[in-house]
């Protein structure tokens, strides 16, 4: 099985760590810390998709110009203001395209759905493509997950849903759900882990003064993400525990199931995603696979000449323009070689 979709070349650009941010606790920790650009989402023009169950989503809107929709979907206990999306949806109106943000159920700001979301909630992510496809004035759509909506987007690529967009980008998944919940857990990762039990302990805490829970949860913020699973997304969410969501919802098992142009970009030293679990699954042709040496999380600080710089930028203003390039004839993808 080839490694990669022949029409999408690498971004040659390397991540170069500056001093202060060397390994990937560094790259994750600080790339969240210091200050980053991005204008805020929550301002532009509001969609609601009806996911035809009761529930809808909040979707925000920035236009542009290209013919190219980007739809961004953030990670766990995330939402639009998150850095990274902010910070992307710039990069994607500087090239021109429309992009459409997405907060996940239970992570908007007007009480929209009752069930809590998940990673394997590719319904969510088709209910977002049907409407964007529904509204038109898109030539173009692509799909940009970060963390676990980058799995998402991986499930929903393997499944046969009769939207696909025409190109993914999934930024640091965790494709074995399970390996992850546990390197999580270990040494200075418990770090990580404490921060998304204190956002998921509130999560669950406002869902219940709302009335949106089965029971009342008990939630310790000495929980791993297993015991979480365990407790509230599997009984909230059909599961019959934690292990089973885990088995139904990774992607690692269905990457050689996809059709669609996909871009799996990923930090060898990410700290609780294990590089290894993408590097052995099986992989359809057209599953482009690029391991950078150093990232950590969703991090990637470069070294730029006197100051540092977000190498990811750059590497998805190049990815895009190859996806685009392999959707739209006669477009010659780009070959970047220097930084964004």
């Amino acid at each position: 099985m080839r490694d990669a979709a022949p029409a999408v070349r690498r971004y040659e650009v390397p991540c170069r760590a500056p001093f202060w941010a060397r390994g990937g606790h560094a790259q994750t920790l600080l790339a969240h810390l210091l200050p980053s650009p991005g204008r805020r989402l929550d301002g532009e023009r509001e969609i609601v998709v009806d996911l035809g169950d009761g529930d809808r989503l909040q979707v925000f809107a920035r236009s542009g110009t290209s013919g190219v929709r980007v739809h961004l979907f953030h990670g766990l206990a995330g939402d639009v203001s998150a850095d990274y999306i902010r910070r992307t949806a710039d990069v994607m109106t500087e090239l021109g395209h429309e992009v459409w943000a997405v907060n996940h159920r239970g992570c908007d700001n007007r009480d929209l759905a009752v069930q809590p979301y998940h990673s394997g909630r590719s319904e969510d992510m088709q209910a977002v493509l049907r409407e964007s496809r529904r509204v038109g004035g898109a030539e173009v759509d692509l799909i940009i997950g970060f963390s676990l909506s980058a799995n998402m987007a991986l499930v929903h690529a393997s499944q046969d849903w009769p939207e696909q967009p025409h190109g993914i980008i999934a930024i640091n998944p965790p494709a074995d759900l399970h390996r992850a919940s546990l390197d999580i857990g270990r040494g200075l990762n418990r770090l990580y882990q404490a921060r998304f039990m204190w956002r998921l302990k509130r999560a669950v805490r406002e869902r219940q003064q709302r009335g949106r829970a089965l029971r009342d949860y008990h939630i310790p913020l000495t929980l791993s993400l297993l015991e979480f699973d365990d407790l509230f997304t599997a009984p909230e969410c059909g599961f019959a525990n934690g292990l089973d969501y885990y088995r139904q919802c990774s992607s690692a098992t269905r990457l050689a199931q996809i059709a669609v142009p996909t871009v799996i970009l990923t930090a060898a030293d990410d700290p609780f995603v294990a590089p290894e679990t993408l590097e052995t699954a099986p992989r359809s042709p057209q599953v482009f696979l690029h391991i950078e040496p150093t990232g950590g999380h969703v991090g990637y600080l470069s070294h730029h000449g006197p100051t540092w710089t977000r190498w990811l930028d750059g590497a998805l203003t190049h990815y895009t323009r190859e996806l685009v390039g392999c959707r739209v004839p006669g477009t010659t993808p780009s070959h970047s070689t220097t930084p964004h």
